[in-house]
């Protein structure tokens, strides 16, 4: 298995909002993690940090959204979890 320093640095923040709420009833948590994490490392740093067991992991990369600059339009980052 894929061994990592520190498992803090692959999960940024929990994910708050009210699709992750209406998921926690099936089991199922939604994290920010970092951008070049792969699944084997996302679900090895769960395990450590909250001493579960995880089944499945799914990833989704997010757009970011289009913003409005002085020369049309433009997009923005997508988030990136520093707040």
């Amino acid at each position: 298995m894929t061994t990592i320093p520190d498992p803090r640095d692959i999960i940024v923040a929990p994910v708050v909002s009210e699709k992750s709420y209406s998921v926690l009833d099936q089991n199922w948590y939604t994290f920010l993690v970092r951008p070049d994490a792969n699944k084997t490392q996302i679900k090895i740093a769960i395990q450590q940090i909250f001493n579960v067991r995880v089944l499945t992991v799914n990833t989704a990369n997010r757009e970011g959204k289009r913003k409005r600059t002085r020369t049309g339009w433009g997009s923005a980052r997508p988030p990136s979890g520093r707040w």
